[in-house]
Parts: structure tokens; C-alpha cells; sequence
């Protein structure tokens, strides 16, 4: 121990062991050094030619802007708030504004609906700098509650629906219910979100992986599932829930009705709890969503013998993805169905500690399920807006991908959801020897490569699980234009000359 160390009561060897363990690679090390390279540019535009951290020869950076494809964050690339939120968010922020009214529609061009809303949103919260209930504004949540009902055609009851800072909050909230001892298990997607992970790392609970089928689009195999848990259960693992992300992230995919249905027959024959993280459902390229709501209550509905009646879903929206892409502003919701309701009181007591979720977040999710109607003033705004987000979403996710096929040694499959591919990549022997020789993983090595060479940042493959023997990036396509696609295009036939075998 050094002299500084003896003088802290912290230091790396006794605070919780569980934080150190825990792997979040999305914000890891290639994410902190693209946040230098940032740096580093803006810098460059006061001071002259950029140059790369702690470079000992000082040459410029060879390329004049950062490409953050490795999170999901829309408006940090350029993605444009929509309008018809943030004019009611500045009326709720500044509520002085709706005073003059009429200044608001002659001079700013706020329409009727956006003062509206407003205003009855302040007559439902008060102010956005109080307090909520703990688990959100009862209105907002009558609003999520009927938001639910029109999309599955099933009645939703306010009562079981928590408001949460991003879906990411009523993750962790859930798992804190759920992992009541260290040998709690909880079925885990690979490839995954590595928030899950981290998560029961962080709890000291277990993760029992079940790997998703790449050769069938990524899709969910019933006897990959079922051997993971009766591994973990020979093992002495307490399974108690499994998680689905739909559509997937890092893959994309998204679930047939059919697969949807398999898991919760599953879920009712274990007794499993079903964590349905349903963020990205606005975002479907291929197919339609299904939500897991709707289909279990459809297998309620023509169930005679009570099989799924006491099934516990617990499913997740937020404010971040989609066509909202709000993720600074906080907002999110789970809705609960089947759980015990002492369990749920219990559930209630664990948000109380932390309050309540940001209001103002809540009042994006009660625009997020209660948009701009048809015949409404900001309506044609509005849905022009959406259409051209998801619009440039599809075209840039096909760019991208059609970049994947003509590179030398990458598989990638065709787009269907969400904001993400998950390519595999084949790298050349002598690759993989640069790699071991500079300490680094071979997905990592590729990768890292990759952003200083371009300034184009993702995430190994590794930071979300894959195959032994395989090596897998993730990408999102939110980054406006396609020049930085040409860009990793150009890179990666250099790199596959440099280490060709």
C-alpha cells in the first residue's frame, strides 16, 4: 500500500467488490479515448492543428470529427428534437410564458395544442420543479395506461404502471426485487445490453446466459433456453426470471409472435418472471412489434385451465430510443402484470427511497404516448418529423449494411430493428498475433484501430457476450450522412492488407 493510499479510507482493494467486477464496455475504454480525441478537436479549432493524446510526435489527428456509433444517444448525432416537445417543454419550464398566449402563437408559431397540453400538464403536476408521486404523476400514468390498451387491445390499469428515469432505472429497480440471495439466476440474451450483466454483478447475483441463434437472424431458440436453465439449476443456481430484449439490442432483431409466445410458455412452466425490454419498438425495420402484454393476454384469453394465469411480466418502454430520442431528459415506464401485490408494495417502497423520476422526464413520456393527433394543429409537424427520423434511420442502417457486404471477411444481416448491427467479423491470423502482442483482444484491437484511424467509435463484440471462437462489433447508424461509411469502408480494406496471412 502507498503513503497516499494509507492516508484515504477508500482505496481499490476494499470498497465494494462487486462495482470493481461489474463490465459496462459501452462507456469503456474506447468510449473514453474517443472523448479525448473529442477534445482534442475542439481544441484544435482554437489552437490549430489537432493532435492525439499524449502523442509523442505530435502529428495531427487523420480525421477532423468523432463518430460515437458506440451508444445509442440520437441528439448527441445530430438527431433534431421534436418540435411539439420542446414547445411544451418551454412552457413548462417557463410557465410565465402561457400568460401571453397569443405572443406565443402570433410571434413563435406555437400552436393551439402545444399551450394546451401545457397547461393541462402544470394542472396535473403543479410545476416541474416539485415532487411527483413516487411512482409518477397519476395523470401521466393514466395517459401510459391508455397508450397500452389502444396498442394491444387489452385494458392496462394505471395502479401496476411506474414511472422511471429511462427504462434503465426500472431495470435496476426490478432487479433489486428479484435477486434475493447470491445464487439468484437470471436468463440473460447473448448477445446482450451489458446492463443486465452489470447489474447482477453489482447485486452479486448470477447471469445465466442463453445464446441467440446469429444463422436465424438472431432469434431466440427454445432448447438453447431451456438447456441454459437446467444447467444453471444442476448447478444450483435459483432461476427466477428471464429477460427479453425486443427488438434486440446489440442485434436488432425482432420476435415473431411466435417466439414471444414460447418464452412465456416457458416463463408459466418454470415460473419465471418475464423482464420485456421493449425500448425499441417504434423501431422496427422488418416485420411488426409484438408486445409481450398482448400476447400473453391473448394466451390468457383462450387458456381453460389457468396455465398462464399467474405468469409475472414486467415490461419497459423509455423515452430515449425510438422516434423521441430524448435519453438526457430521463423518462421511462415499466408496467407490472401478475405480480404479487405485496411484492409490488415492496417494489413501491424501493422507488420512494429514490423519490420520484425526473417530471420532467415524465411529461416526455406522456408526449411520447400521447402525441399530436390527426386533425390536431401540430399533427402534420409532428408526424413529418417521425417519418423523417425513421426514414433516415432505414436509409442510413441500409447504407451500412450494404458497406458490411462488400467488406472482406464481414457478415452482417439485414437491418430489422432497433439502431443497431452486430456484424461478424474474420480477421486474419496475423491480426489476431498484433493483437496478443499489444495486450488487447482481437475484436478490441480492430476497434481501436478503427478509431484512430478514422475517429469512428463501437463496441467490441466482447462488451456484450459472444460465441467462443467468434468475433462481433456492434455499430449504431444514428450518425447523420453516409461519408463516415465510406471512411470505415476505406479503413478496413487497409487494415485486411496490413495483417493479410
Amino acid at each position: 500500500m502507498t503513503s497516499s493510499q494509507q492516508l484515504r479510507s477508500l482505496t481499490i482493494d476494499n470498497i465494494n467488490p462487486h462495482i470493481c467486477n461489474a463490465q459496462y464496455a459501452v462507456r469503456g475504454e474506447l468510449a473514453i479515448k474517443s472523448e479525448e480525441y473529442r477534445a482534442q478537436l475542439r481544441k484544435s479549432h482554437k489552437s490549430g492543428p489537432p493532435t492525439p493524446p499524449e502523442s509523442p510526435d505530435s502529428s495531427p489527428l487523420p480525421f477532423d470529427k468523432v463518430i460515437s456509433a458506440n451508444i445509442g444517444n440520437p441528439q448527441q448525432l445530430d438527431q433534431k428534437p421534436i418540435t411539439f416537445f420542446r414547445q411544451v417543454l418551454a412552457c413548462l419550464e417557463n410557465p410565465k410564458l402561457l400568460d401571453h398566449a397569443d405572443v406565443l402563437e402570433s410571434t413563435f408559431g406555437y400552436p393551439k395544442d402545444v399551450i394546451e397540453r401545457a397547461r393541462w400538464l402544470l394542472s396535473e403536476i403543479g410545476s416541474v420543479g416539485a415532487y411527483s408521486q413516487s411512482a409518477g404523476a397519476p395523470a401521466i400514468r393514466e395517459s401510459v395506461a391508455k397508450y397500452i390498451e389502444e396498442r394491444d387491445g387489452f385494458p392496462a390499469d394505471s395502479a401496476n404502471i411506474y414511472l422511471s428515469a429511462g427504462a434503465s432505472s426500472g431495470v435496476n429497480t426490478l432487479m433489486h426485487i428479484i435477486c434475493g440471495s447470491p445464487k439468484t439466476g437470471v436468463l440473460v440474451p447473448i448477445p446482450q445490453y451489458p446492463l443486465y450483466t452489470a447489474t447482477l454483478s453489482v447485486l452479486n447475483a448470477r447471469c445465466v446466459p442463453y445464446y441467440l441463434d446469429e444463422s436465424k437472424a438472431w432469434g431466440t431458440s427454445m432448447e438453447v433456453i431451456k438447456e441454459s436453465y437446467e444447467k444453471a439449476i444442476a448447478e444450483g443456481t435459483d432461476v427466477r426470471a428471464i429477460v427479453v430484449i425486443n427488438p434486440g439490442n446489440p442485434t436488432g432483431a425482432s420476435l415473431s409472435e411466435s417466439d414471444i409466445e414460447s418464452v412465456i410458455k416457458f416463463a408459466a412452466e418454470k415460473k419465471l418472471v418475464v423482464m420485456a425490454d421493449e425500448v425499441y419498438q417504434t423501431n422496427v425495420f422488418v416485420g411488426q412489434f409484438h408486445s409481450f402484454k398482448r400476447v400473453l393476454r391473448q394466451l390468457q384469453q383462450q387458456d381453460k385451465e389457468g396455465t398462464f394465469e399467474h405468469v409475472e411480466l414486467a415490461s419497459l418502454h423509455s423515452i430515449s430510443k425510438g422516434m423521441v430520442g430524448e435519453c438526457g431528459h430521463r423518462g421511462g415506464y415499466f408496467e407490472l402484470v401478475g405480480f404479487d401485490k405485496e411484492v409490488q408494495a415492496q417494489i413501491f417502497k424501493f422507488i420512494s427511497i429514490v423519490l420520484c423520476p425526473p417530471v420532467i422526464g415524465q411529461c416526455l413520456v406522456e408526449m411520447m404516448v400521447n402525441p399530436p393527433k390527426k386533425g390536431d394543429p401540430s399533427y402534420e409537424l409532428y408526424n413529418s418529423e417521425v417519418s423523417h427520423v425513421k426514414d433516415g434511420l432505414y436509409k442510413r442502417a441500409t447504407a451500412l449494411y450494404e458497406a458490411f457486404q462488400k467488406m472482406e471477411g464481414v457478415e452482417c444481416g439485414e437491418p430489422q430493428g432497433s439502431m443497431y448491427l452486430f456484424p461478424t467479423i474474420n480477421l486474419p491470423q496475423k491480426a489476431y498475433a498484433a493483437a496478443e502482442e499489444a495486450g488487447k483482444a482481437p475484436d478490441d484491437f480492430y476497434c481501436l484501430r478503427l478509431l484512430d484511424a478514422t475517429g469512428i467509435c463501437v463496441v467490441p463484440g466482447s462488451g456484450f457476450g459472444q460465441k467462443e471462437g467468434t468475433l462481433h462489433l456492434r455499430t449504431t447508424f444514428l450518425a447523420p450522412g453516409t461519408e463516415w461509411v465510406g471512411r470505415w469502408n476505406k479503413f478496413h480494406e487497409e487494415f485486411m492488407d496490413k495483417y493479410r496471412d
